[in-house]
């Protein structure tokens, strides 16, 4: 029986950066000139920033693509596409917005490059090791399709959540920190590099006290709240969750998990190292793929495909501005789609604002 995921937080995701309304009121310059007051409303459209990927059947991302391309929902009413602005190996000022559209929708201006962290959940079973030693090196295999201003960062959950690299562009110095990632024991503490730097904002003493890979990818996304930009997390691992019953409980760490890993920009790709062709704890991969905008790929009979899919959700994404709708605030459901192309669009479900 395939598993079903059992949670208690909000089945929603989260779009980064979301103006609220305002109003603006102005009277008469001097009360006793005025007979009657004159008050002029001025509403801030409410603007949501989402990073969208599009990748053909083959894999390979679609560019060249314009606003008028997409189709936005808001709670199931039409949202404006404001803005469509592909972003490749470099990001100049937000992304690719005007300073004006990046001012409106409230983007941060992120460094150039890729920010890219690879998470191994290390298991010695060998259902599990064949599979994890097998992407360890196709991880290494992927460095040399990233450009000279990408930056990775390495971590790993044995017993509990280790930094084993932060950020940095050295070729080497990735592939050293990937064959450690799969072994249990520690790392000596690893000083905060130059901006961006993951090491800086990395809670150490939560990260020994992560006991769950839920808690590990909490501690992980919190970390990467402190850097601007989108990003992406490959997670190469064998589950998620905890199986009760019929259910997969994804608990209260994982909530907490998903919301840090939306509010950061964090789309997560889920890569199952499993020797299976199913198995339970693959549900829970599913959701944070799903919940994050990336997706997941089992690896047991076509490696090299998951990796395929990788490079071309990695080669760039797309930054949409919507004009959300009238309504409360909270969470909203989120649909992107392309009318008329066969093409596949990663995005996050839902928002809050």
């Amino acid at each position: 029986m395939a598993g079903r995921v059992a949670t208690r937080f909000p089945c929603r995701s989260a779009a980064l950066a979301v103006l609220t309304a305002g109003i603006a009121i102005a009277g008469a310059p001097h009360p006793a000139a005025a007979q009657a007051m004159r008050v002029r409303e001025h509403v801030e459209v409410p603007r949501v920033v989402v990073d969208v990927r599009v990748v053909d059947r083959r894999g390979d991302p679609v560019m060249g693509l314009a606003p008028a391309d997409f189709r936005a929902l808001v709670d199931g009413a039409p949202a404006a596409v404001e803005s469509a602005e592909w972003v490749a190996g470099t990001a100049p000022y937000a992304e690719g917005l005007t300073p004006e559209q990046a001012v409106a929708a409230g983007a941060q201006a992120a460094p150039p490059g890729r920010l890219v962290v690879l998470f191994f959940q290390s298991d010695f079973a060998q259902v599990r090791l064949a599979g994890l030693m097998q992407m360890k090196f196709r991880a290494i295999e992927l460095l040399a399709k990233l450009q000279p201003a990408d930056r990775v960062a390495v971590v790993s959950f044995d017993s509990h959540l280790r930094l084993r690299l932060d950020f940095t562009s050295d070729r080497a110095s990735i592939t050293a920190a990937i064959h450690r990632a799969i072994l249990f024991g520690g790392e000596p503490g690893i000083a905060p590099g130059p901006f961006p730097s993951l090491a800086a904002s990395f809670d150490a003493a939560a990260a020994a006290r992560a006991a769950s890979p839920e808690a590990g990818l909490l501690v992980t996304a919190r970390a990467l709240e402190a850097l601007p930009g989108a990003k992406s997390l490959v997670f190469f691992g064998w589950g998620l969750g905890t199986k009760m019953g019929p259910w997969i409980w994804m608990g209260h760490s994982y909530g907490l998990a998903r919301e840090a890993l939306l509010r950061a920009r964090v789309s997560v790709f889920a890569i199952d190292v499993t020797d299976a062709d199913y198995h339970d704890l693959e549900v829970g991969l599913q959701q944070v793929a799903a919940d994050t905008g990336g997706f997941y790929a089992k690896t047991n009979l076509f490696p090299g495909q998951a990796i395929t899919r990788l490079e071309g959700a990695l080669a760039g994404h797309y930054v949409l501005v919507l004009v959300r709708p009238e309504g409360p605030r909270g969470w909203h459901a989120l649909t992107i789609a392309l009318p008329g192309r066969t093409a596949t669009v990663l995005a996050k479900p839902t928002f809050r604002d």
